[in-house]
C-alpha cells in the first residue's frame, strides 16, 4: 500500500512539473474565480447580519422644518407621548435640539473637517429619534407623523437598507457571472493540462495497460494532479477571502458611529465560506481531470 502511495505521489509531481506553465495558469484562474465566489458569499453574510440587526433595533427619524414653531414641535412630542401609552406604537423616543443635532453631525463627519466648518447648529433641523414597539409599525408611524404640520421628513432604516440591498444584489449577480466564467476557464485549463500530460505519456500508459494495469491505477496520478491544482488555487482563494474579512469588513467598517457598524461577518461565517471554497476547488480539479482523461482511458 505504501509503495503504491509513493508511486502515485511521485507520478503526480512529475506531471505537475512537466506542464508547469499550464499548471500555474490553471491554479491562478481557480484562485481568482474562487476569490470572487468566496467574496460574494462573505458580502452576502455581511449584509444579512446587518439587516437583521438593524431590523431588531429599528428607529425612525422625524425631522422638523428649519423654521418649525415651538407649538409644532410640542404637538409632535405630545403625539409621541400619546403613542407611548400601554398598547401604543412607540416604545421610546429622544428629542434632538439644534445643538444636539450639531454634536451628532460633528461626530458623524469628524473625518471631513471642511464640511463641518461650513455648517452651524442653526443650519440643522430639530428632530425626534423614535423606536417603535415593533419593527412592523415603522411605516405606520412614518405615515402618521409625515402628515403633521412642521414635519419636513420622516426617514426609516428601510430606506437606506433597500438601497444597500439593491446595490448588493446587483454586485452579487455581476460577481457570480464573472466567477462562473472564470471557473469555466479554469476547468478548461485543467482539462487541457491533463490531456497534455496523458498525451506526453501515452506510450508509457499503453505499456502499463498491456501488463495488466487497471484504468483506475493509471487514472489516480492524473486525478491527483487535477485535485492539487484545484486545492492549491482554492487555498490561495481562502487566504484572499480571509484577508478581505480582516482588512475589509472588520477594519474598514468598524466605526461605532457609522451606519455600517451594525454589519459584521462572524468567524463561523468565514470558516463555512472557506470550507465551501475548498470543496468547489477540489470539485473543479476532479471534474477537470476526469474530463481530460476520458479521451485516452476508456473502459
Amino acid at each position: 500500500m505504501w509503495t503504491r502511495t509513493t508511486y502515485f505521489a511521485r507520478e503526480t509531481m512529475v506531471s505537475l512539473r512537466r506542464n508547469v506553465l499550464m499548471t500555474v495558469a490553471g491554479i491562478a484562474t481557480v484562485a481568482v474565480s474562487l476569490s470572487l465566489f468566496g467574496g460574494i458569499l462573505m458580502l452576502s453574510s455581511w449584509v444579512d447580519h446587518g439587516t437583521e440587526k438593524i431590523k431588531g433595533g429599528v428607529t425612525l427619524e422625524i425631522f422638523m422644518n428649519l423654521n418649525a414653531t415651538r407649538g409644532q414641535i410640542d404637538a409632535v412630542e405630545a403625539n409621541l407621548n400619546e403613542n407611548m401609552a400601554p398598547g401604543g406604537t412607540v416604545r421610546s423616543y429622544r428629542y434632538l435640539d439644534k445643538e444636539a443635532a450639531y454634536e451628532e453631525f460633528q461626530r458623524i463627519f469628524r473625518r471631513d473637517p471642511d464640511l463641518v466648518s461650513t455648517i452651524t447648529a442653526a443650519d440643522l433641523p430639530e428632530s425626534f429619534r423614535v423606536a417603535p414597539t415593533r419593527a412592523e409599525l415603522t411605516n405606520t408611524l412614518k405615515d402618521e407623523f409625515s402628515a403633521q404640520q412642521g414635519v419636513e421628513d420622516v426617514t426609516t432604516p428601510g430606506d437606506a437598507l433597500k438601497g444597500l440591498i439593491d446595490v448588493t444584489n446587483t454586485v452579487r449577480w455581476i460577481f457570480i457571472v464573472i466567477s462562473l466564467v472564470l471557473l469555466a476557464s479554469s476547468l478548461f485549463l485543467i482539462v487541457n493540462t491533463i490531456r497534455l500530460a496523458t498525451f506526453a505519456r501515452r506510450r508509457e500508459i499503453e505499456v502499463m495497460k498491456l501488463v495488466g494495469a487497471s484504468n483506475w491505477f493509471v487514472r489516480i496520478p492524473f486525478l491527483a494532479e487535477g485535485m492539487v491544482q484545484g486545492l492549491v488555487g482554492a487555498g490561495i482563494a481562502v487566504a484572499a477571502v480571509l484577508s478581505l474579512r480582516y482588512f475589509g469588513f472588520d477594519r474598514a467598517f468598524n466605526d461605532p458611529g457609522s451606519f455600517f457598524s451594525a454589519f459584521y461577518v462572524t468567524s463561523g461565517d468565514a470558516t463555512r465560506i472557506a470550507f465551501y471554497v475548498l470543496c468547489v476547488g477540489a470539485f473543479i480539479g476532479s471534474v477537470g481531470a476526469i474530463v481530460g482523461l476520458r479521451r485516452f482511458l476508456r473502459t
